[in-house]
């Protein structure tokens, strides 16, 4: 558990351990508290993107919903599509290396999938809990990385752990030319969405 999560308090609860979701709901005033899910994130033969982030953000959702948590909970998935090829967190360098490679003087596609289920209702017997599930898409084309770009890059460590192994919040904002859509998608989180869901399902996160 990171100090980014105050237990007990929040009508929230984020199932994911990244400080950058976190970061960004803080950002927009949304307090949360942090529970990661362990959920199984192979993908299907053939499952499309969408609709992969898609069951995966309801996935994390639903686990620490039915382990117990009565209080709203949210879970987000986030992955780069180019060409329909999948680039989640990279392995290794080696692995981050060959993803930088292939975004090089590209355009791509992050997709997040969010999913919010409701809190547990005093009167919950024989009720299921209200949820929604969306999907954000953020068009990002990358400028050419040289040969030193990339080793440098690397080199920093902000590879790893990252979607696609790149942050466009640190670093790798350099190599990012132009995007259509949520910025704080790519981040990791299109928040804009999150807010919009918690009040369609009566959810105060301030």
């Amino acid at each position: 558990m990171t100090s980014a999560a105050i237990t007990g308090t929040a009508s929230l609860v984020l199932a994911s351990a990244s400080p950058r979701r976190v970061e960004l709901m803080r950002a927009a005033g949304m307090h949360v508290d942090v529970r990661p899910a362990d959920v199984d994130e192979s993908r299907a033969e053939g499952e499309p993107p969408e609709v992969y982030v898609r069951r995966l953000a309801f996935a994390k959702a639903d686990a620490i919903a039915r382990g117990g948590e009565t209080r709203a909970v949210l879970g987000a998935d986030t992955i780069v599509v180019i060409d329909g090829q999948l680039l989640g967190k990279p392995k290794d360098v080696t692995d981050a290396r060959r993803m930088l490679g292939t975004l090089s003087g590209r355009t791509h596609v992050v997709l997040t999938g969010v999913t919010v289920i409701g809190p547990l209702a005093t009167d919950a017997a024989g009720k299921s809990r209200p949820w929604l599930t969306r999907v954000s898409a953020t068009t990002v084309e990358f400028g050419v990385l040289t040969p030193g770009d990339l080793e440098w890059y690397l080199a920093s460590g902000e590879a790893m752990g990252k979607a696609g192994a790149y942050a466009i919040q640190g670093l790798a904002s350099r190599f990012v030319n132009r995007i259509d859509g949520s910025y704080a998608n790519v981040v990791g989180l299109p928040v804009a969405d999150v807010h919009d869901m918690c009040r369609a399902l009566g959810i105060l996160i301030s």
